[in-house]
């Protein structure tokens, strides 16, 4: 018996719960730096993309690794270093996250090419990899009472859910006083709290029984993850072809592979039997749909009201700000309905308000106001707010005690590679909707027709290096072209999270 284990089976015996003080709390507060900071950096740099666009100038597809090669480095790490959690202590690896954090994102900060703040982005990746698990699964040798686990996961998976929001309005600040490389300064300053008070508040917690490392798993849930992501990258870039097939084909391998030796070995990097349990599986499930959804969204969104209706990075943010304070909200409200009525049903409803925000944007053809934009995403925040919540918590709750950081890992990597699939997916469908439908005038350079006819940030910065009417109709064209694109986007952002509340419908139907 491990010693989580035996320490809840001791309660049990007793008829006492362990109950957490002003310490655990602290220990909280201090836990959710990290948890803020990485998922700031999942969003902030979508509203910096204008900025690096004019100063860096990468392509269309250099723009969207920029963005996505961080998230697909964390999701493809989150399982090997939740192991590693468990096996060489979780606090340890917090703390090496966080230090390592800080300094590469002082160094991207600096960054003089595209290609270099692409390789800054992913070594980021790797140390936020060591960041994620860690939090939760501490958490659940923190908070050994389950009522209140369940308000500390809510107040972690609201923190989660609202720095994703909160990217865009961090960033629009910084952006309208400083250069680009600003959003990434903003690591230091948060990371040296936690890296000070860490060791004095939360205690070390690690797996009483590891196995061995595996370096053939780690290298799997790599070559797994990594190149179906390229495939779909490699459509937008210039539609199927044989490196897509290769992509998906070897994507495909790795996983399969990988699955087969967790379940041979007796020590397993990622325990699948976890996956047998329809609960834990359920909400896992929803996690990925859900948060597809609402960072796909984000994406136009934040774009929309930058490069279309033309507001400053800092008026964009704080058009989000009330679907970032639902969203917190939400998923702190939920907590005392979630322990009266059954997952199966509070988690289709209240995604079933995000579904209908998504409709609304799907039916506009993209053509909306900043107000309406502003109260869509008060939608989306209130329905994934709350299912972020309901299904993190059941994931640790479902999962034993001594696994607490692979399932943590689990239920992160969700949510990492489906921030790189709302990227993505979503991303892609933009991006190959705007290359199919802008025209550009005749007068424009090589150059600039490259620029221009890349992404829209692109044509932004060459529309004022020409002349006036020259410029107007090169951005008329280009926003419209963008628009074009927002209603298949939307469409499929709606079927998403519809696809979310049947998972949630069926495969936690027994979940209490």
């Amino acid at each position: 018996m491990t010693t989580d284990t035996a320490t809840d089976e001791r309660t049990r015996v007793d008829g006492a719960r362990r109950r957490a003080g002003a310490r655990e709390w602290i220990a909280l507060v201090v836990l959710m730096l990290p948890v803020l900071l990485v998922s700031v950096d999942n969003t902030v740099l979508n509203f910096a993309l204008p900025a690096i666009s004019e100063a860096l100038r990468p392509s269309g597809v250099q723009l969207l690794w920029t963005i996505d090669v961080y998230p697909l480095v964390l999701a493809g790490l989150l399982v090997p270093m939740g192991s590693l959690g468990d096996r060489y202590g979780r606090r340890r690896l917090l703390l090496m996250g966080a230090i390592g954090f800080a300094i590469v994102s002082a160094g991207a900060a600096f960054a003089p090419s595209a290609e270099l703040l692409i390789a800054a982005r992913a070594l980021l990746g790797v140390f936020g990899a060591m960041l994620m698990p860690s939090t939760l699964s501490l958490l659940r040798s923190i908070f050994i009472d389950r009522e209140q686990r369940r308000l500390a996961i809510a107040v972690w998976a609201s923190g989660f859910a609202g720095g994703s929001a909160l990217g865009p309005l961090v960033g629009g600040i910084l952006l309208e006083h400083f250069w680009w490389g600003s959003v990434f300064l903003l690591a230091v300053p948060v990371l040296l709290p936690l890296v000070v008070l860490l060791p004095l508040l939360v205690p070390e917690s690690r797996d009483p029984a590891p196995g061995r490392v595996d370096p053939v798993s780690i290298v799997l849930s790599l070559t797994t993850t990594l190149p179906i992501v390229y495939a779909i990258k490699s459509v937008a870039s210039h539609g199927f072809g044989i490196d897509t097939a290769v992509g998906i084909v070897i994507g495909v391998a790795s996983g399969i592979a990988f699955v087969r030796r967790q379940r041979r070995s007796a020590t397993p990097m990622l325990d699948m039997a976890l996956f047998e349990r329809g609960t834990f599986s359920g909400a896992v499930g929803v996690n990925l749909l859900s948060v597809t959804a609402y960072v796909g969204g984000l994406l136009f969104v934040s774009q929309h009201l930058q490069l279309v209706l033309g507001m400053s990075p800092l008026e964009a943010g704080l058009v989000l700000v009330p679907g970032l304070v639902v969203m917190i909200a939400s998923g702190l409200v939920i907590v005392p309905i979630a322990k009266r009525v059954r997952p199966s049903i509070v988690i289709p409803v209240g995604l079933s308000v995000s579904a209908i925000a998504y409709a609304v944007v799907a039916m506009s053809g993209g053509r909306l106001s900043a107000l309406e934009l502003a109260l869509i995403f008060v939608g989306l925040g209130l329905g994934i707010g709350a299912a972020e919540t309901v299904s993190n918590e059941l994931i640790i709750a479902t999962a034993p005690a001594d696994k607490a950081g692979a399932a943590s890992a689990v239920s992160e990597t969700a949510y990492e590679l489906g921030a790189v699939l709302g990227t993505t997916v979503l991303g892609t469908i933009l991006t190959a909707s705007y290359r199919a439908n802008v025209v550009l005038p005749e007068s424009l350079s090589a150059a600039q027709r490259a620029a221009a006819g890349e992404t829209l940030g692109g044509a932004v910065s060459v529309a004022e290096q020409v002349p006036g009417d020259v410029g107007e109709t090169l951005l008329d064209s280009a926003r419209v072209a963008f628009d074009s694109g927002v209603e298949t986007a939307a469409g499929i952002g709606a079927a998403l999270i519809i696809g979310a509340m049947v998972v949630a419908r069926f495969a936690l139907r027994n979940a209490r």
